[in-house]
């Protein structure tokens, strides 16, 4: 099985930053859109991005949509009630627990995810790096770096990045963009 794809489990902030801002997060968009990577997540992942965009990005909506639609994404089951209060104290804040447990159940090769719930190393994540192989959280630069071998010009080039940069090659503009010119910002 040593073609097989890593499985990567995405928070909803790197579906919510992959789809409105062109930097480390629709990078990860990217390999799972050109099957570099199978993004897995949970359905109240998929739920709290498209809340999340409907009511402050409403016009990166069909960004994400265009995205699953291409993409290589598996969707997991969501733990059960009494799971999800038995590990009540995994995370720091207790919404973060269905997606952590819904990551661990799936046995994903990695989690990314820009929320420092996840990635702070200290005693608050304590559990979950227990529960978790070492290095198997990660923020998305560093997955980017460590996992995906990028060089460090490479990285340096979309941390500052705009949508004008990516505009032509990006995989995810709704029609009305493309034909427009003009993609959402």
């Amino acid at each position: 099985m040593a073609n097989a794809r890593l499985r990567v489990f995405a928070d909803a902030n790197i579906l919510i930053r992959g789809v409105t801002f062109p930097r480390f997060p629709y990078e990860i968009l990217r390999l799972a859109a050109r099957r570099k990577i199978t993004l897995v997540v949970s359905p109240s992942v998929l739920d709290d991005a498209r809340h999340y965009l409907a009511e402050l990005f409403p016009e990166h909506l069909s960004k994400l949509e265009a995205f699953l639609a291409l993409a290589n994404v598996e969707t997991v089951a969501e733990p059960t009630k009494t799971e999800i209060e038995f590990h009540r104290d995994l995370v720091r804040d207790f919404e973060d627990v269905p997606v952590i447990l819904a990551a661990i159940r799936a046995r994903v090769d990695y989690f990314i995810s820009t929320d420092t719930d996840f990635t702070d190393e200290n005693e608050s994540t304590e559990k979950l790096r227990g529960l978790l192989a070492p290095g198997k959280v990660m923020k998305p630069g560093l997955f980017l770096s460590q996992v995906m071998r990028w060089t460090h010009e490479q990285l340096e080039a979309i941390s500052r990045r705009g949508w004008k940069e990516i505009q032509e090659q990006d995989p995810f503009q709704s029609k009305s963009e493309s034909q427009t010119g003009n993609p959402s910002t």
